[in-house]
């Protein structure tokens, strides 16, 4: 009899140990989720994603101005490149298709040095010279804890060609989408070493 409690009491123990990695798995996959939205500013809309990250506040700044690497880790860069320094800015050439590739945009971005604005640090980047009317980027890094930290980017472009908001937002929302995911798993991977 006190076998078969034992080996009841080691079932329940294993079926309980079961169910925690599930739920812990639940509460990871809801951070490892990219939110997308809009953001409306009193000039344009922009199309904006945030995830959380994996790491701390200051290996996300790190990995966000890392700009010579942001092909390495974000995928719909096509280049970029640091082309020049103006005090404590940084100009940046990006090179970026959109459209299912059939519409390469680039542009010379300056890239303010990180600020910090209320809780967060804000890097703001507004567009020198383009194939565009309009370009800003402007990355968000908020501090959770030690070991996790929300990352937010806003994009905002006004092509050179007329096109409706309905076919503008929706990239713009997805390629903000994939530098957060790539920003995001570079930042883990060099908190890891992997």
């Amino acid at each position: 009899m006190m076998r078969r409690s034992v080996l009841f009491s080691a079932l329940a123990l294993g079926a309980l140990t079961l169910v925690a990695p599930a739920s812990e798995l639940r509460a990871e996959g809801a951070e490892r989720r990219v939110e997308r939205f809009d953001v409306k500013t009193e000039k344009r809309s922009a199309g904006a994603a945030r995830a959380i990250v994996l790491a701390p506040e200051t290996v996300v700044r790190s990995v966000v101005t890392d700009y010579n690497k942001y092909p390495s880790f974000i995928t719909r860069f096509r280049a970029a490149k640091i082309v020049g320094r103006v005090g404590d800015k940084t100009d940046v050439y990006l090179q970026v298709p959109i459209m299912k590739g059939t519409v390469k945009i680039w542009a010379v971005v300056r890239f303010d040095p990180p600020k910090t604005v209320g809780n967060q640090q804000v890097i703001k980047g507004k567009m020198l010279k383009g194939n565009v009317k309009h370009l800003d980027a402007v990355w968000r890094i908020r501090k959770l804890d030690t070991q996790r930290t929300e990352l937010t980017l806003e994009l905002a472009i006004v092509p050179g060609f007329p096109m409706p908001d309905a076919v503008v937002m929706p990239e713009l929302r997805h390629a903000a989408a994939r530098a957060v995911t790539g920003t995001r798993d570079e930042a883990e991977r060099r908190v890891t070493g992997s």
